[in-house]
């Protein structure tokens, strides 16, 4: 009975490791099975290529029939938005430029010097004006004047006395001022601009013929004003009318009043500098916004102050009911 138990305990055993070793044996069969049969591979799927389309170019102002005649000998208008010339009278023709000088002694000032610098009023600022028949801050001499309120007296009264004295505390002297001037007239690649004084009086020779060497063209003036109205603070300069500063310990009061007409008579005129000298005759540069449109000129040589305005808002009227349309 003993022998027949055991046989039977060992025959179980061998049943068992039997089944155990089928089954072990059957897995790496499926195994061997799945990985001698790989998947096949599927077909890859062409999809149509879809071309990113072009960006709608937005409209602009486009010039349409002939501009309109005016007065000045020289002029340009320009579309600030995008930069396009619009009309061109003659823009490529040096010329002096009178008081509009002064668009690159303010840039110049507000982009180089400490605007809280305390400006000391010297004698050869009011000799300027005094001895060479200039337009004036009545500034006095020995006044101390914050930089920032000197320039309001510079562009709006045009005054050649705050350009002598911006000229001196900035660069030393005047000479040294004027240089300046001239580098960052060929930074900005103002290539037909060159200065020899900071306010656009012309200056005699001996024999009392004009000096030479202070010129623009309308194109380079139009690109200056196009940079300058990109400085907040000039472009708040130039659309004020009139600044008052009241007197304290360093300066007397003044009241500074804009000679820039089209200001006061021109809805949308945001500046920005007039300019007259016998040579030049009247000048003016000029701004003005119409809704989203942003416009800027130059009219030089003109023989009458007013129509140097009215050849301005002829212009500006014209560029503003140009067609907008797609740039072609």
């Amino acid at each position: 009975m003993r022998n027949r138990r055991f046989l039977g305990v060992i025959l179980i055993v061998l049943v068992v490791s039997l089944v155990v070793a089928l089954t072990l044996l059957g897995v790496d069969l499926i195994a061997g099975l799945t990985q001698a049969a790989p998947k096949p591979t599927p077909a890859p799927i062409v999809r149509p290529v879809t071309p990113t389309p072009s960006p709608t170019p937005l409209p602009v102002l486009t010039v349409k029939g002939p501009p309109p005649s005016i007065t000045s000998g020289e002029a340009i208008l320009l579309d600030g938005m995008t930069g396009h010339i619009l009309d061109d009278v003659n823009g490529e023709t040096p010329m002096p430029m009178a008081s509009t000088t002064k668009i690159m002694t303010a840039v110049l000032a507000i982009q180089t010097a400490n605007l809280d610098q305390l400006v000391t009023v010297q004698r050869d600022a009011f000799d300027e004006v005094h001895l060479n028949a200039g337009s004036t801050a009545n500034l006095v001499v020995g006044d101390k004047i914050p930089l920032k309120d000197l320039l309001y007296g510079l562009m709006l009264p045009s005054g050649d006395d705050a350009a002598i004295a911006i000229a001196d505390a900035l660069g030393g002297t005047s000479a040294n001022f004027v240089n300046m001037m001239n580098l960052f007239a060929l930074r900005l690649h103002l290539f037909q601009t060159h200065y020899i004084n900071p306010d656009g009086l012309t200056y005699y020779s001996p024999n009392g013929t004009p000096l030479p060497g202070h010129y623009t063209t309308a194109y380079d003036l139009v690109r200056l004003a196009q940079y300058a109205m990109s400085i907040p603070l000039f472009a708040q300069i130039v659309q004020t009318q009139r600044y008052v500063l009241p007197s304290n310990g360093l300066h007397h009061s003044y009241t500074w009043v804009t000679t820039n007409d089209l200001l006061s008579s021109y809805s949308g005129a945001m500046g920005i500098k007039t300019g007259h000298t016998i040579e030049a005759e009247y000048c003016l540069v000029f701004a003005a916004r119409r809704g989203s449109e942003y416009l800027i000129g130059v009219v030089l040589h003109n023989a009458d102050s007013n129509r140097r305005f009215e050849d301005a808002k002829t212009l500006l009227n014209w560029g503003f009911a140009l067609p907008l349309l797609p740039p072609t």
